[in-house]
C-alpha cells in the first residue's frame, strides 16, 4: 500500500498513454487526504498543466467560489482530482484508452482517502464512476450508493462558464452534498 506521496511520485513518472508526451506537469490532485469528501473532474486544462494543480483556471475559480460559500475548502475538508492526470491537447475529452490508463491511479487515491462522498464534476467523471451510459443532464443531482460510497454527479464548472443557466442546478447539487457531508461529520 502506497502513501499518497509515494503514489504521486509514481504517477509523475507515468508513460501509460500518449498524454504524457505533451504534458508540462502531471496534475495528481490535492487537498485533505483523510476526508469524507472527494471531487473528481475530467482532466487538467492549460492552467492546471502549467501549474501542476487541479481546478486552478477559470472553471476551478468558479468551483472554489461556490464551495467556499458552503464552507468547503480544499486545504481543510475535501480532496480534488481528475480522471486523467495529464492534459489532453486543446482540452478535448479524454479518449477511452487514456481514461482507462489513469483510472487505476484514481482508484488508488480513493483507497487511500476513503471518502464517504464522491462528487463527479461533469459527464466524463460520471461516466467512469457512476454509469458508462449516463448523461449528465439525466443523472445530476441524484444520489447513488456503491461499495460504501455515496456518489453524485453535477455539471463541470467549465459548463457553467458556457451556460450560466446551469449555475442554479449546480448550486442545488452542491447544497445536497453539503447536507450529506454535515450529516456524516455530525454522526
Amino acid at each position: 500500500m502506497y502513501t499518497m506521496e509515494e503514489l504521486e511520485s509514481y504517477v509523475k513518472q507515468c508513460r501509460r498513454c500518449r498524454l504524457c508526451e505533451k504534458r508540462t506537469n502531471v496534475v495528481f490532485g490535492e487537498g485533505v487526504v483523510n476526508t469524507p469528501l472527494m471531487f473528481v473532474g475530467e482532466a487538467p486544462g492549460a492552467d492546471e498543466d502549467r501549474l501542476g494543480r487541479p481546478f486552478v483556471g477559470k472553471a476551478g475559480q468558479l468551483l472554489d467560489k461556490a464551495l467556499n460559500a458552503l464552507d468547503f475548502d480544499r486545504n481543510r475538508n475535501f480532496y480534488i482530482a481528475n480522471i486523467c492526470k495529464c492534459r489532453p491537447e486543446n482540452n478535448r475529452t479524454p479518449a477511452e484508452d487514456e481514461a482507462e490508463a489513469c483510472l487505476p491511479y484514481l482508484r488508488y487515491q480513493v483507497s487511500i482517502i476513503r471518502p464517504k462522498i464522491i462528487v463527479c464534476l461533469g459527464a466524463t467523471a460520471a461516466k467512469y464512476i457512476i454509469d458508462r451510459d449516463a448523461r449528465i443532464t439525466a443523472i445530476r443531482g441524484t444520489w447513488y450508493e456503491r461499495k460504501g460510497y455515496s456518489l453524485i454527479a453535477t455539471f463541470h464548472p467549465a459548463a457553467l462558464l458556457r451556460d450560466e443557466s446551469k449555475k442554479r442546478l449546480m448550486w442545488q447539487d452542491l447544497k445536497m452534498v453539503k447536507a450529506k457531508y454535515d450529516e456524516i461529520i455530525n454522526n
